[in-house]
């Protein structure tokens, strides 16, 4: 009699909501698996379209965390292949920690497998590059505490005081006073964007100031699925007037191509 074959539970990266925008990798694990357990309140259910015919679909958003670990682990100790997917990419308030933590405890083998993130879906979305040469070098993803508490030295006057790339994920129902911070450490009329439910049929892109966030918050009904981004990088004049990179610079040498 041979051992039963089982298969690693994989956490797949669905992307910000185009089913396009899903990698190959993870494309090819939905379509070999026999149980998916997803983030209904947000992937969009036309992922879902990648999976065999006879593939069980399992939404996570009424259960529990001991529900739909059960679930899976139950799967997979009986041979089934197993996808658990997480809406944009699992390692950014994903909460894969906790349930590798289920797995760990029980020596289930796991795969993460990432995906693309809404703040590089918007990037693309607005044409930008968000690490300008002696503009800015750094992206800051963060968040408001909300429920989830944030700790006291990542608050978000502290970490705005950096003036970098900004995006603000899970926050867009606290607009008065992420916009508060913001006018105090970027200033009222720094560029920034609101980037709703990017990606997706419904997208939107609103480009406004800091101080008028709020005006367009309520202006729009902008309640969820949106992206609070902020920084200079936003600024059209300087992303087409700031100083060139040296990568592709003719006087300057490097591993592949000397200066001429």
């Amino acid at each position: 009699m041979t051992a039963l074959e089982t298969h690693p539970i994989r956490f797949v990266g669905a992307g910000p909501g185009d089913p396009e925008l899903i990698t190959v990798k993870g494309q090819r694990a939905l379509q070999t698996a026999d149980l998916v357990v997803y983030a209904g309140s947000l992937v969009p259910v036309e992922l879902l379209r990648w999976t065999p015919p006879e593939c069980k679909h399992v939404d996570s958003a009424p259960l529990h965390l001991s529900e739909f670990m059960n679930l899976m682990i139950e799967s997979h100790r009986v041979g089934k292949r197993v996808v658990r997917l997480h809406t944009g990419d699992p390692s950014l308030y994903g909460a894969i920690a906790e349930q590798i933590t289920e797995l760990q405890k029980e020596k289930i083998p796991f795969e993460v497998i990432p995906g693309i993130t809404a703040a590089f879906a918007a990037a693309a979305a607005m044409g930008i590059e968000y690490t300008l040469p002696e503009v800015t070098q750094t992206v800051i993803l963060t968040r408001m505490a909300g429920r989830t508490p944030v700790p006291e030295a990542e608050n978000l006057e502290s970490l705005a005081r950096h003036r970098a790339s900004m995006a603000v994920y899970l926050s867009i129902s606290m607009i008065d006073r992420v916009a508060e911070i913001l006018e105090r450490t970027y200033g009222p009329d720094s560029p920034a964007a609101v980037a709703y439910r990017v990606s997706q049929p419904e997208e939107k892109i609103f480009h406004t100031t800091v101080a008028r966030l709020p005006e367009l918050v309520e202006q729009e009904n902008i309640r969820k699925q949106a992206l609070i981004i902020v920084g200079s990088a936003l600024d059209p004049g300087l992303q087409s007037t700031r100083k060139k990179s040296r990568l592709y610079d003719k006087g300057f040498t490097h591993e592949y191509r000397k200066a001429r």
